[in-house]
């Protein structure tokens, strides 16, 4: 029995979406107290949610913690994911993996398939409400998660490719992991990847975006420099970010999730 249960959605805060969740919650667990992780995760977008659950799980409690976000909707794709002494409640469509990952592994799996455990009527667009919310209501009230539906192996969960960097010839590559409300673009490189290139706060970085090549300085933060200005630095999970002081990297460099970017010291 636990007594967190916490919410990431694409649901956005304009409707009243996420407040049916949390009534489904208290309908069932009235005890329980629900963090509301993100709710303003551009629609659709796994990657993002993946990268903010997993980002955020290691200052979370212990607890069931819900991702709903999900293009392709559908009440077969809902799993329950022990890992690390949570519950971990969604589509089976990546969107977990990295929280997952980041809570120890996947320790046991279930299709939730229980139908029991439903709010009924369930709609077919809305099984954050009519799916997940009450099966983490119940989970915390002592449901196992092993009466949920079948068990599925942890290896044939959908995961996400981690991202990853790659030091070599004086320099280290990485992608864009995710880009934050302020168009900061965090990067797959971290901190100590710029330190075994002697890269040090105060230094210089080069940095090339496909064929593009830029010198930017690398700093303790963004107010390091003056507005309007590019910086690098180490962002609260250690992983290098480029950022525009007071503007939006994002657009100024043009680097969505996903894009390649390579950073050396500068000579």
């Amino acid at each position: 029995m636990t007594s967190v249960i916490t919410l990431l959605t694409d649901y956005g805060l304009e409707d009243g979406y996420v407040a049916a969740c949390h009534g489904v919650i208290a309908g069932i667990a009235p005890d329980v107290r629900v963090i509301d992780v993100c709710h303003t995760i551009p629609s659709g977008d796994v990657r993002r949610g993946a990268a903010i659950l997993a980002q955020t799980i290691p200052y979370l409690p212990k607890g069931v913690h819900i991702g709903a976000v999900d293009p392709g909707t559908g009440r077969a794709r809902a799993v329950a994911i022990e890992a690390g002494g949570r519950v971990f409640v969604g589509p089976d469509n990546g969107l977990l993996s990295w929280a997952v990952h980041a809570a120890g592994g996947a320790e046991a799996a279930y299709v939730i398939s229980n139908e029991d455990y439903f709010l009924r009527p369930v709609s077919p667009t809305f099984h954050g409400r009519d799916v997940y919310a009450p099966v983490a209501g119940q989970l915390c009230v002592g449901l196992a998660p092993a009466e949920l539906g079948p068990e599925r192996p942890p290896e044939r969960l959908v995961s996400l490719p981690e991202p990853t960097s790659l030091i070599r010839e004086g320099c280290v590559e990485g992608e864009v992991v995710s880009v934050d409300r302020y168009g900061n673009t965090q990067l797959s490189i971290t901190a100590s990847d710029l330190e075994a290139l002697g890269v040090r706060v105060g230094d210089t970085l080069g940095v090339w975006l496909g064929r593009r090549q830029l010198s930017m300085p690398y700093r303790e933060t963004y107010a390091a420099v003056p507005p309007g200005e590019l910086v690098a630095f180490a962002d609260s999970v250690g992983l290098v970010a480029l950022a525009v002081n007071s503007g939006d990297a994002s657009q100024r460099l043009g680097l969505p999730p996903g894009a390649h970017v390579r950073l050396s010291p500068s000579p």
